[in-house]
Parts: structure tokens; C-alpha cells; sequence
């Protein structure tokens, strides 16, 4: 096997790109813009000039590199082929031959992000050890990816891992971001548990630190919480009770070896952990009711662990 790797992770904002041993130490990483502007179709060609320079930084060569893998925020088919990705302005493209062209790496493997990013736990994070993983990332949304057998499952469309998009709950009147109705987005994301407190605030009757606050933020949730506040209690409950619905119904088709959950939101630590793990427990089938649930440990990182553990055999 080849010396090195390079680990892609294209977000909406930036890439990050990290040069690895193929053993999976990171030796370096660093950030370029991500140039969205007509419909993103310089974002490939800066990132293969970002990796031609470090390559020629260090004296090497492709014939150095083992691959390069890439995790991208959409759908992504054989491991090459972009099916549509709003958030770069791509249609269909066929990411890995693109690489391939600017860079004169031949192995190049691409996947979703979210994939990408439960891949990167399982070898190198709070998945180590393991080769059935479900990883649940919460931030502004909620996103997923699911590894058996040591291997991404992205499904026949590419939307294997959509946990966001899991029904929760038949009496939501609000839309999700995708338009139907009662997902898990809307209740564990960031900004469905500011959502919450914000509807409990409207009663004047509860009483809450949060009233304080000019702006609230899913972190003071959990901080009031943690302190004993009456309402933000009841907002943790309320989210982590429907998380933990939905990593029951996960488990009881896959049953994974440990769930593993990352994200923003997951900053919040224990309480976060213990109260999704006594949700779970009180609605998985019993078999599955001591499997593990893990903070993630990789952090903004774990893209890039991910993609590169993509190309190596």
C-alpha cells in the first residue's frame, strides 16, 4: 500500500482537507473556500489545486498516494456519480473522474457527507473497535449514516441514513424542511429544541432562566437543564424522548453495535446521553435495549478520517 491519502470533506462554506498516513494518523489539514458561484463548477478544480500544491510542498509524487476520498453533502451513487447537490449548485457529476483528471490520482471513491463522517467514527472515533455502526449528527438538521459490515449502506437512491426524515410523531401541524411532517429534524435538531422552548415560553405560567435570555440557543437549553430549570427539562425530555423513539425503530431493523451521536448539539454531554439512553431503552425490542450509545470523538474531523479510510482496501 501507498504512503499517503488525502481526506476531502466539502461543506457549503468551506473544504476541509486533511493529508494522512494510510495507517490513519492525520499529518496535516487545512481549509479552502467552497466557490458555490456558477453552480459550483470550480469547487472540484480548487480542490485538486490545493492537494497538487501540498503534493509539491512535500516532494511527492501520485505514485505516493494511495487515493483520495471525498465526502459530499448529497446523495452519492457507486462511489463516483453526484445525484444532485443543492448545496454546491451540482446536478448529476461524476466526482471521482473529475479528481481523477485534475489530479493524476487514480483512486479516488466519493460518498455522502453523513456517511463519510460515521465511517470516519467507526475507524478512528467512539466506533472503533466496531463494524456496525449508526451514526446521528445534530446541528441546524438532523443527519445519519449507517456502516455494516465495516461498509457505508447508501442505499438504492443514495438516501440510506436519512435518520432526520424518520416519523415521530402524527400531529405535527408545521412542515419539515423536506416539506412533510413530523420528523425527527423538527424535534432533535438544534432548531427544533429551540422551537420547543420557545413555544413553552409562551405560556407565562412556566417559569424558566430562558426568559433571561435575549437570544436562546439549543446550548442554553441543555445548560438550564442541567441546572434544574423546570421548562428546559420538559424541552430535553421532549427531544431526546423522540430520538430515542427513532434510534429504537433503527435498531430494530439493523441492530447496530453502538449508536454513536455527534453534531453540535451532542456538545451537551451526559445529559443529553442518559436521557436519549432511558427514551431508547423504554422502546426498543429487548434485545437491542443494551446496545452502546457513544458521544462522538472525531469531531469536525471525522469527514476526513472517513474519506480516506473510503480508498484504502
Amino acid at each position: 500500500m501507498r504512503p499517503y491519502a488525502f481526506g476531502v470533506d466539502i461543506g457549503g462554506t468551506t473544504v476541509k482537507l486533511g493529508l494522512f498516513e494510510t495507517e490513519g494518523n492525520l499529518l496535516e489539514k487545512w481549509e479552502i473556500p467552497t466557490r458555490t458561484e456558477e453552480d459550483g463548477r470550480q469547487i472540484i478544480p480548487d480542490i485538486a489545486e490545493a492537494i497538487n500544491e501540498k503534493m509539491k510542498a512535500r516532494g511527492m509524487t501520485p505514485d505516493d498516494v494511495q487515493g483520495i476520498g471525498i465526502g459530499v453533502p448529497g446523495p452519492v451513487l457507486n462511489g463516483s456519480i453526484v445525484n444532485r447537490c443543492v448545496n454546491l449548485g451540482w446536478g448529476v457529476m461524476d466526482v471521482a473522474k473529475e479528481m481523477g483528471r485534475f489530479t493524476g490520482v487514480e483512486n479516488i471513491a466519493a460518498g455522502n457527507d453523513a456517511n463519510v463522517a460515521a465511517l470516519g467514527e467507526m475507524w478512528k472515533g467512539a466506533g472503533e473497535g466496531h463494524e456496525n455502526v449508526v451514526m446521528i449528527t445534530l446541528g441546524t438538521g438532523v443527519g445519519g449514516g449507517i456502516i455494516l459490515n465495516g461498509k457505508i449502506v447508501s442505499g438504492i437512491h443514495g438516501a440510506a441514513g436519512e435518520i432526520g426524515h424518520i416519523k415521530v410523531s402524527e400531529d405535527e401541524a408545521l412542515p419539515c424542511g423536506c416539506g412533510k411532517k413530523g420528523h425527527l429534524e423538527q424535534y432533535a435538531s438544534a432548531t427544533g429544541i429551540v422551537r420547543k422552548a420557545k413555544e413553552l415560553l409562551l405560556d407565562p405560567a412556566k417559569e424558566s432562566v430562558l426568559r433571561d435570555l435575549e437570544t436562546v440557543t439549543a446550548k442554553d437549553v441543555f445548560d438550564a437543564a442541567r441546572n434544574r430549570d423546570g421548562l428546559a427539562e420538559e424541552v430535553v425530555r421532549f427531544s431526546c424522548s423522540r430520538l430515542g423513539r427513532a434510534m429504537s425503530y433503527i435498531a430494530d431493523v439493523i441492530d447496530p453495535e453502538v449508536f454513536v451521536i455527534g453534531g453540535g448539539v451532542s456538545r451537551a454531554g451526559e445529559i443529553l446521553l442518559d436521557t436519549v439512553k432511558k427514551y431508547y431503552r423504554e422502546t426498543v425490542f429487548h434485545a437491542s435495549e443494551n446496545t452502546e450509545i457513544a458521544l462522538a470523538k472525531c469531531g469536525n474531523d471525522a469527514g476526513m478520517y472517513g474519506a480516506v479510510k473510503m480508498i484504502l482496501p
